[in-house]
């Protein structure tokens, strides 16, 4: 038996979200679904870094599964790509040691939020990046709010209230922003992440960049540890999986 790393890239549209859910199209169960077409029947459970909820994108989630099949892993890849939709695909797929796990030997994880500022938004961008009608944000103001995030803390704040994780203690290694012509992104790394975390803070980041809190207001909520005092979580589909370190 093999075991197999993938990294693969999905556009979250129309998926109800990445982890298999009853009467719903999600990621694993199109991923599974080939696998079992190339196992003969046999089931393949793929696991992965984490889950994606409904809209959100990867460009690059990593899975692993185990295989029996002696298939080179760029003809393993073809064959995938060739059965898989066009909304997914796999980037790369390579052997790696058994005691290798897609969720528990992730050292950090990149996020990448995606704002469009213009006038009018182009059609062709609307699935993939949250429509500001135009609005131009104080993006310093911004940059100064994200100074109180950047480093370990519990991030209960900006954490949905429905999680069950019990330890929300994470660290932020990095928070920038970048200007790619009328979008504005944001960028985020750290060792984990917890749930609706990053979209928790994309939304009060960009109240801070309206005008509707104060950026020094971000270190008051990060010590109160208390969800209520963050802002709204952002829109799905201006999030995306960028890349899972190992």
């Amino acid at each position: 038996m093999r075991r197999l790393k993938a990294t693969i890239s999905y556009d979250g549209t129309h998926f109800a979200g990445y982890q298999v859910q009853p009467g719903e199209r999600t990621v694993q169960l199109e991923i599974e679904s080939v696998l079992e077409k190339m196992h003969k029947g046999e089931k393949v459970r793929i696991t992965a870094s984490g889950r994606t909820d409904a809209r959100v994108h990867a460009t690059g989630q990593v899975i692993h599964f185990d295989t029996p099949l002696t298939i080179e892993p760029d003809r393993y890849k073809k064959a995938l790509n060739v059965q898989l939709p066009r909304d997914i695909r796999v980037l790369e797929i390579e052997e790696v040691p058994n005691d290798f796990h897609a969720r528990f030997s992730v050292s950090g994880k990149r996020y990448r939020y995606i704002w469009n500022c213009e006038e009018e938004q182009s059609p062709f961008r609307r699935h993939f990046s949250v429509e500001t009608k135009g609005i131009q944000p104080d993006v310093e103001k911004m940059k100064e709010a994200a100074q109180y995030i950047v480093g370990t803390h519990d991030f209960s704040c900006f954490c949905a209230a429905n999680t069950s994780v019990v330890d929300k203690v994470r660290t932020v290694y990095s928070l920038t922003f970048e200007r790619h012509s009328d979008e504005l992104h944001m960028v985020i790394e750290g060792n984990g992440f917890l749930y609706n975390m990053v979209r928790i803070i994309a939304g009060t980041l960009w109240e801070v960049g309206i005008g509707k809190r104060e950026a020094v207001s971000l270190k008051e909520i990060v010590a109160s540890k208390d969800r209520g005092k963050a802002g709204k979580t952002a829109p799905a589909h201006g999030l995306y999986l960028e890349k899972v370190f190992y």
